[in-house]
């Protein structure tokens, strides 16, 4: 009888223990999941507001500092539709790039946008579609420093905004960056 005991008993807490570990690695895995999904909408898009020395303000922009434009993009959540108010105006080579973020996790695909100023060593601009580049902008989460390759180059006029994000109702400052194809007037 006694031995029937400590078997029942040893059985049980197998049966709870494994249970358990179920329960965690099911939980773990959905938390991951969960982070990753959330990832991009966790994140603050705000910056500093500080550019590159060697960035050229644009001297006749469309949307011009103080100006109110709305975003029509999407590269994150809750910015599409967003009334921005214009921080900064700049001429530049503005670049899509993929790269696998320094932190680790999944490659980001066709991430816009890096500007020319914020590669390090770049040369003459534009870089060519497939060159690499280390990317010196802290933009998302382990930017800095990856090693990108060039999707496509734009010579353009880049804008940082402030915004309100239309989902969470956060104030979003100094978003780098949108190009002016990704503004529309107020109306």
């Amino acid at each position: 009888m006694k031995n029937a005991k400590y078997l029942f008993g040893t059985t049980a807490m197998t049966v709870l223990i494994l249970g358990a570990c179920g329960a965690d690695e099911t939980q773990m895995q959905e938390g991951s999941v969960s982070e990753h999904e959330t990832h991009e909408e966790s994140m603050d898009h705000s910056s500093s507001g500080e550019v590159p020395d060697d960035l050229t303000q644009a001297e006749d922009p469309t949307y011009p500092v103080d100006s109110q434009a709305v975003i029509r993009t999407d590269h994150m959540a809750g910015m599409e539709g967003a009334t921005a108010t214009v921080t900064g105006a700049f001429d530049t080579t503005a670049y899509t790039v993929s790269y696998t973020p320094e932190t680790g996790g999944d490659p980001v695909e066709d991430r816009k946008w890096v500007i020319h100023e914020e590669i390090e060593h770049p040369g003459e601009a534009p870089l060519a579609q497939g060159n690499e580049a280390v990317i010196n902008a802290n933009h998302m989460e382990g930017m800095k420093g990856a090693t990108a390759k060039i999707d496509e180059a734009e010579q353009t006029t880049v804008y940082m905004v402030s915004y309100t994000d239309t989902e969470t109702g956060d104030e979003v400052k100094h978003h780098k960056w949108v190009t002016e194809d990704e503004l529309n007037p107020v109306e």
